[in-house]
């Protein structure tokens, strides 16, 4: 989306619960409103000068930014939002030192300029590498400190649960600093705060390089006594009678591959988030409630296809229905189409995307509509006429509020009209619409069904402005190819068996509604499931899994790189099988490559949408194959020979060819080819070498050294000789300022 100079407002697409979570958490999570809307301060009105702000800012971190001056800071006119008043000023900085530049930024709000976020990036992070100056534990403590110093007299505590911080689908190169992720969460009374939070991220070196508050109306507010509490045995008895497990396909995402991997679960589909923990009231989206909606079942929107929109549409097709959509009925606002490009989406639909702005007098707003080339229907949309239509004045009316029931056939009218041929795939709500009060919205969710049971993870979210105008369209449809079968699953008796037993209860303060009318918090009782917030059961399997859950990776034992190896293994980095894992067993060039590149490099196992035709290199490592999009990778970096017909990936590597590759990857091939400069001295098995130039330089430099005397060019590369000389490569090319970041 395009920020234009006064006002800047982030496109959320907000995908609805459908109950792959037990929303027991839901209060803590961003409301799903487009409305984050920023407001200029005028200038006359921004009484804070720069050097205060930059003076406030040395106060804050004695020492450590000396080399900085006044004007190498910028500081950006202060502003505020709606919902919150607190004007804040955003200071930036940025400086070459040592030939590399060091910059970051800081938000100071009110009068007096409380620190809300910091971000910094240091000139030099060697000591952040693998293996890290200081460990997690370090990290913890100097987190745990920058805390007290910045939060005053507010209570934070640190939040284990929210502290693991996992590349689900990639891996963190061994090039880049290893960081620690720590989440504290705001007490009253020793009772967490739900809307209360502190990040902090600590370098392996020790240095704090991210904090930001996120802390609703400035931790104001009142706080109900915790007294006079429900029992939670009360609670549990309460919650345990409504359980609503819901059998689903449960779709996850590997984005290396862009492949969407299903399986089926139980999961509870809910209407609500916890219990009030003094009356008893259910605590839902809409606020308390004394009685739970019912729990709709699954029912298809429509049970015959309708007739698409289009049977096609061209680039000046998709302009026209745009303006349809777009246009506003204002003289003071200009409608301009930016861009049209036609493209293939992530999943796989062809479109035509349509980039546009408002503009009015000295402000504006951009974001784009995306439609189906096949059939002109809308895949995204947010309409944008309100925020711009608040920027002049005028403001919706709210006398002619929708009830939710009214917003729904609303709903239902508008996927007719603009979504029709799909709609026989998806299901009305199955759950109650989020009444969003500070935008004006109801959002409603649409599941996908396949064969008769819902997808988490493929559906249609529509958002209804309370005067029953289209707010947002946004269809998540990921090709699946295959769904699992229901044979032999686990019983929806035995899951609920197994969601009763381990049900547990957290108690927190909570505002109702997270309206921002009002700071009163309430003390509710969270269900947890599995001892997590978010979970469900592998129906095929029996087993405990959450979409956002941790992966446990084996540990290996070795006498000369433990530490390396399962350092590689916890980072995506090298995969095993546990229980046939010898360190010391030769590596093939094709799992030596694909480590190789993974330490130094974003690999994406997938074909974008956009490229040409698949290039094949070696006639043995085709577009099927498991190492193809490695190798071709490799290729393109300048790590791999091409003078040769065939890879020969499941051969072992030998050292010698190790070395070329770590050459390679340095850059040094140039310099390498001269074989005649370079002298094998103290090696005693020189003769057997080939590559002369690249062994020489990898001994020289300690990524691949000799031992005792001997370089043993032919003898095949163990996993720990890989481990170690991987991340000794890694430091070189960090050093070097080469890294290779996305391929």
């Amino acid at each position: 989306m395009v920020k234009f100079n006064k006002v800047g407002i982030p496109i959320l697409t907000v995908a609805m619960s459908l109950g792959i979570m037990s929303v027991g958490n839901a209060q803590t999570m961003e409301k799903p409103t487009a409305d984050n809307l920023q407001i200029e301060v005028a200038k006359t009105d921004n009484v804070i000068s720069k050097n205060e702000v930059v003076k406030k800012f040395k106060e804050l971190f004695p020492n450590k930014f000396d080399v900085l001056t006044t004007d190498d800071f910028y500081l950006s006119t202060g502003r505020y939002y709606p919902e919150d008043e607190t004007v804040r000023y955003d200071l930036s900085f940025t400086k070459l030192v040592q030939g590399k530049e060091l910059y970051g930024s800081a938000t100071f709000k009110g009068d007096n300029l409380e620190l809300e976020s910091f971000h910094f990036e240091p000139v030099n992070k060697t000591d952040a590498l693998f293996p890290a100056k200081i460990t997690k534990e370090d990290a913890q403590k100097i987190a745990q400190e920058f805390i007290k110093k910045y939060s005053g007299s507010k209570q934070f505590h640190l939040d284990k649960s929210n502290n693991l911080y996992y590349y689900y689908y990639s891996n963190q190169l061994l090039t880049e600093p290893i960081q620690y992720y720590f989440s504290f969460i705001g007490t009253e009374n020793n009772i967490e705060i739900a809307d209360q939070r502190i990040e902090v991220v600590v370098l392996g070196n020790g240095d704090v390089v991210q904090y930001n508050q996120y802390q609703a109306s400035g931790w104001k507010g009142s706080f109900e006594k915790a007294e006079n509490l429900l029992s939670e045995k009360e609670v549990l008895s309460k919650i345990k009678e409504n359980i609503n497990l819901q059998l689903q396909y449960q779709v996850n995402y590997d984005f290396r591959t862009d492949k969407p991997d299903v399986q089926l679960v139980y999961a509870p589909v809910t209407q609500y988030s916890g219990v009030n923990a003094k009356n008893g009231l259910w605590y839902t989206n809409n606020g308390f409630k004394d009685n739970l909606p019912n729990n709709e079942k699954v029912e298809r929107i429509v049970q015959q296809p309708l007739k698409p929109r289009h049977d096609s549409i061209t680039v000046e097709d998709a302009k026209e229905i745009a303006k349809k959509l777009l246009t506003i009925d204002s003289e003071e606002i200009k409608l301009r189409f930016d861009s049209i490009e036609e493209r293939t989406n992530y999943d796989g639909k062809a479109v035509i995307s349509v980039n546009y702005s408002y503009e009015y007098g000295n402000s504006g707003y951009g974001t784009s509509i995306e439609l189906d080339k096949q059939t002109g229907e809308i895949i995204q949309y947010h309409n944008l006429k309100n925020e711009v239509l608040r920027q002049l004045g005028q403001k919706p009316d709210d006398a002619k509020k929708l009830t939710s029931d009214e917003a729904l056939v609303k709903a239902l009218g508008y996927l007719k009209e603009w979504l029709p041929s799909s709609l026989h795939n998806y299901s009305k709500p199955i759950s109650q619409p989020y009444s969003d009060e500070d935008s004006g919205v109801y959002n409603f969710t649409f599941p996908k069904i396949v064969n008769g049971i819902v997808v988490a993870g493929s559906d249609t979210s529509v958002g209804i402005n309370f005067d029953g105008s289209l707010n947002s369209v946004n269809v998540n449809a990921p090709q699946i190819e295959e769904w699992p079968t229901t044979d032999g699953i686990l019983s929806k008796e035995e899951a609920e068996k197994m969601f009763a037993a381990s049900l547990s209860l957290k108690l927190q303060y909570v505002k109702e509604n997270v309206s921002e009318e009002t700071d009163h918090y309430s003390l509710v009782y969270n269900p947890v499931y599995n001892e997590k917030s978010s979970t469900s059961i592998d129906a095929t399997s029996g087993e405990w899994t959450s979409m956002f859950g941790g992966r446990e990776y084996p540990i290996v034992t070795d006498d000369t790189a433990e530490e390396e190896l399962n350092y590689l293994i916890q980072n995506n980095i090298l995969e095993i099988d546990e229980s046939t894992f010898n360190a010391d067993s030769p590596v093939t060039r094709g799992e030596a490559l694909k480590v190789l590149l993974k330490s130094i490099s974003y690999i994406y196992e997938r074909d974008y949408p956009q490229q040409e035709e698949s290039h094949q290199t070696f006639e043995d490592v085709g577009r099927d194959h498991q190492y193809y999009h490695i190798v071709e990778r490799a290729v393109k970096m300048g790590i791999l020979d091409t003078g040769n017909n065939k890879f020969m990936s499941s051969e072992s590597i030998t050292r010698e060819e190790l070395a070329v590759w770590y050459i390679r990857a340095l850059g040094l091939e140039q310099a390498a080819k001269h074989r005649d400069a370079y002298q094998l001295k103290g090696i005693k098995d020189a003769e057997d070498v080939t590559y002369t130039g690249y062994v020489a330089l990898a001994d020289a430099i300690g990524i691949l050294p000799s031992q005792n005397g001997l370089f043993n060019p032919k003898k095949a590369v163990t996993y720990s000789e890989l481990a170690v000389s991987t991340i000794q490569l890694a430091h070189k090319v960090y050093e070097n300022g080469n890294a290779y970041r996305y391929y």
